[in-house]
C-alpha cells in the first residue's frame, strides 16, 4: 500500500492506494487541473456542484476513450480476419 500527500484546490489530502505515490500525485494534479477549469468558468459555483461537474467531464473523457478503444478493437479484429484470409490464399 502506497501513501501520497496531494493538493486539490489548495486543500491537502492523504491518499492511500495500490499505485505508487507518483501516480497518485499525477491523478490528483489532473483532477485539480480539471476542477480549476470548472471554477474558471464560474468562480461562485458551490464546491459540491463543481466537483460533480468535474466528475462528469472526466467521465465523458473516459467514456469517449473507451468507445475509441472498442472501435479500434473491432477494426483490429477485421484486419486480423482479413490477414488470415490472405494467408490462406497464399498457402
Amino acid at each position: 500500500m502506497h501513501k501520497a500527500e496531494v493538493y486539490i484546490l489548495g486543500q491537502k489530502y492523504t491518499i492511500k492506494g495500490e499505485k505508487d505515490a507518483e501516480y497518485i500525485q499525477e491523478l490528483a494534479a489532473y483532477v485539480d487541473k480539471k476542477l480549476r477549469k470548472v471554477y474558471e468558468q464560474n468562480a461562485n459555483m458551490p464546491p459540491l456542484r463543481a466537483a460533480i461537474l468535474t466528475c462528469l467531464y472526466i467521465a465523458d473523457e473516459l467514456y469517449e476513450v473507451r468507445m475509441e478503444l472498442e472501435e479500434t478493437k473491432k477494426q483490429f479484429k477485421k484486419l486480423e480476419e482479413r490477414t488470415n484470409e490472405l494467408l490462406i490464399l497464399l498457402e
